[in-house]
């Protein structure tokens, strides 16, 4: 039986392996790792996000999406349109539906793909206990003094 250190372990070395295969997904496309994380989350709202949701959504640092953004901005690649209070929101230009749709939608469909692999049961039981997990470790780090 495997010990939970263990476990912790082989789930340390397979969280960095696939955060490394996103990584090198993103070189071979010619994107940053940030442009990478900023398109994937705006193409999957639908060419529209808010900035505060961008950073919401990749865990990334407001400092590090900011400058990310300020370079895809420059590019042509998006637009930030006023949003409600004092929210931007991210959008997409038609160049940027292009690249959406050159780079970021086949990373889309090869997840949904291998994820079709799976049985709807392996589907719910993986989500399940990711969601738990990060729960347990939110309620841990909340209670930190």
């Amino acid at each position: 039986m495997e010990h939970a250190k263990d476990a912790w372990k082989r789930y340390n070395y397979l969280s960095s392996e696939i955060s490394a295969l996103y990584h090198e997904a993103a070189v071979k496309l010619g994107l940053s790792d940030s442009t990478l994380n900023i398109l994937y989350a705006v193409c999957e709202n639908k060419g529209r996000c808010p900035q505060s949701e961008v950073c919401r959504l990749t865990g990334v640092s407001r400092q590090t999406i900011n400058s990310a953004i300020r370079k895809l901005e420059r590019d042509g690649v998006i637009v930030l349109v006023p949003g409600a209070g004092r929210n931007t929101i991210v959008c997409l230009t038609e160049a940027g539906e292009r690249v959406v749709a050159e780079k970021i939608r086949p990373i889309i469909e090869a997840e949904n793909a291998i994820l079709a692999l799976w049985s709807e049961e392996e589907r719910r039981e993986y989500l399940r206990l990711t969601q738990q997990y990060r729960d347990e470790f939110k309620n841990w780090l909340d209670n930190l003094p």
